[in-house]
């Protein structure tokens, strides 16, 4: 089965849109969605409706828990609570229906996905060997896929206890392995690596690797949809940066 990972769409529906077709075209059989479905970007409603008519299982990421009021946005930084408040009032009674029925956990077979990590679904950043000592811990399936850093990474507990990031090369399948591995697809909706393009991960479980892609989309879109909305204007800038 080939599973396509995305995560941190971030109401970029143009950008879900160029993935999804990429991703339909390498053999992509379903979605597997790490969170953060809205936020950020100018069509919620629209992210959502694509993603359920596709079949996507979808986590809870921290934007999707603040704008259905499960968390508040105290944590958040002026633009992302600017953004989340937008959000919540622009919701239809389905998306946030959707969005407030999201667990924080999806286990199938041998993949856990989470929106942030094992120790804290929501919030935490697997960013550190601490964080991710404290994931793999709690990882009670041979392989993860997490999201919320919008960065692609691979993450691989070695022998010895020991833990090993790697950023994925582009378009080159990598084996999954026989130790515990972690993988980050990165952002659909608003990447933060320094390359503006959409990013996902093929998991392709019938060879046993992943393979990490890069997609052009129309950034000026999106763009010109995040001012139309009334957004913040950092948040169009951004995402030609890829940052």
């Amino acid at each position: 089965m080939r599973i396509a990972l995305i995560s941190d769409v971030h109401a970029n529906l143009v950008a879900l849109d160029a993935v999804l077709t990429d991703a339909e075209a390498r053999g992509a059989e379903t979605i597997w969605n790490l969170g953060d479905t809205v936020g950020y970007g100018p069509d919620p409603n629209g992210v959502i409706a694509r993603l359920r008519t596709e079949g996507a299982v979808s986590v809870l990421g921290n934007h999707d828990a603040a704008v259905t009021g499960q968390i508040t946005t105290e944590l958040f930084n002026p633009v992302a609570a600017e953004a989340a408040a937008w959000t919540e009032k622009e919701l239809n009674d389905d998306a946030r229906t959707h969005l407030s029925g999201l667990a924080t956990l999806y286990r199938e077979g041998d993949w856990s996905c989470v929106h942030g990590t094992l120790r804290d679904p929501i919030w935490e950043y697997l960013f550190t060997v601490e964080a991710a000592g404290e994931h793999f811990q709690r990882q009670q399936t041979p392989f993860s896929a997490v999201g919320h850093t919008h960065v692609p990474l691979l993450i691989r507990k070695v022998e010895g206890g020991g833990v090993e990031a790697t950023p994925p090369s582009e378009d080159q399948d990598e084996p999954l392995g026989e130790g515990l591995l972690c993988v980050n697809p990165g952002s659909v909706g608003q990447p933060r690596d320094g390359d503006p393009r959409a990013s996902y991960t093929l998991v392709d479980t019938s060879t046993g690797t992943v393979t990490h892609h890069r997609v052009v989309y129309d950034v000026p879109e999106t763009q010109r949809l995040i001012a139309e909305a009334g957004l913040p204007k950092p948040l169009a800038e951004r995402l030609e940066l890829g940052r």
